[in-house]
């Protein structure tokens, strides 16, 4: 059976495995979500992640990532652009996350970029999702 939203699976699985301490979580490998993995790991939210090629699709390895007490450093992921209702921004319209606490992560011409990013180089695109 095909996903619907590939991307609200990869979210979900991060958000539980934060949730129940797990070092790592597997996820279906795409472009997209190394993409959405790379700004993650730029970003500090997760130590790194690896790429396994087997089977036919392949296997996106993130590492999950706590602070020295072993509290959450990932305490909010969200989805904001769904598939029945996409949410594209112009440059000037990109939302603070969290009053700039939080990253918005973005689809754009030029790869997948936070929302700082997105309003330094004067592109928009669309807000995959949130991140706190």
């Amino acid at each position: 059976m095909s996903m619907s939203d590939p991307l609200a699976d990869m979210l979900t699985r991060i958000r539980n495995g934060v949730k129940a301490r797990f070092d790592a979580v597997d996820i279906p490998l795409s472009k997209l979500k190394v993409g959405v993995a790379k700004v993650l790991k730029d970003e500090g939210y997760i130590t790194d992640y690896n790429i396994i090629d087997q089977g036919v699709q392949g296997t996106l390895q993130v590492n999950l990532k706590y602070g020295p007490n072993n509290e959450m450093v990932i305490t909010g992921i969200r989805r904001a652009s769904k598939p029945g209702l996409r949410q594209y921004k112009k440059s000037q319209n990109i939302p603070k996350v969290m009053n700039g606490l939080g990253i918005g992560i973005l689809s754009t011409s030029r790869g997948v970029l936070t929302d700082r990013q997105a309003r330094e180089m004067n592109i928009g695109g669309e807000l995959l999702c949130e991140v706190w």
